[in-house]
């Protein structure tokens, strides 16, 4: 199994339309992975499972989590960086069992004209920790509130071309 992690729990988010994007492009190669967006995280996370703890409804988000061969995460840009929900999500996951050698596609979204550069840049320093093998092509889609149509199709020529080639080498990773 493979998952997508939608790095926010906003609701309605760019990211989670983004996932559904790559997965939608994905299984067209062959390649099988279930969403996880970060709204579907307990309320209660930052108090249930800590440090050893482990509740009912996070469970379930760990048995994936541990049977992902390989992780795309779409990440958006929060204040020059990465979500704290997504921090918070990789500190709950069981440790090395989550992420340690397994591979990981990282992109950025931003509604300013980067693509969430530095965000990716530090997020790139966790799964580098959690000894994660990270896809060299990053991608970086900025002013993503102009990239996608109501459907949630990249739109843009030049950004679908960068697209297209990260998905083809997440499916040969």
């Amino acid at each position: 199994m493979n998952l997508i992690i939608s790095g926010t729990n906003r609701n309605r988010s760019n990211s989670l339309r983004v996932a559904k994007f790559y997965q939608q492009e994905l299984a067209k190669k062959g390649e099988a992975f279930d969403i996880l967006s970060l709204e579907d995280l307990p309320d209660t996370l930052s108090v249930t499972d800590l440090y050893g703890q482990r509740s009912e409804a996070f469970a379930p988000i760990q048995e994936k989590v541990s049977a992902a061969k390989k992780f795309i995460f779409i990440i958006p840009e929060y204040n020059g960086s990465y979500p704290g929900i997504l921090k918070l999500f990789v500190d709950a996951c069981s440790f090395p069992a989550s992420f340690y050698h397994k591979k990981a596609a990282l992109v950025g979204l931003s509604t300013g004209k980067y693509g969430n550069i530095r965000g990716i840049d530090h997020f790139t320093g966790v799964c580098n920790y959690l000894r994660m093998h990270v896809l060299p092509l990053k991608i970086h889609i900025p002013l993503i509130q102009n990239e996608l149509n109501s459907e949630g199709d990249v739109t843009d020529p030049l950004t679908l071309k960068f697209v297209m080639e990260q998905i083809d080498e997440i499916a040969r990773y």
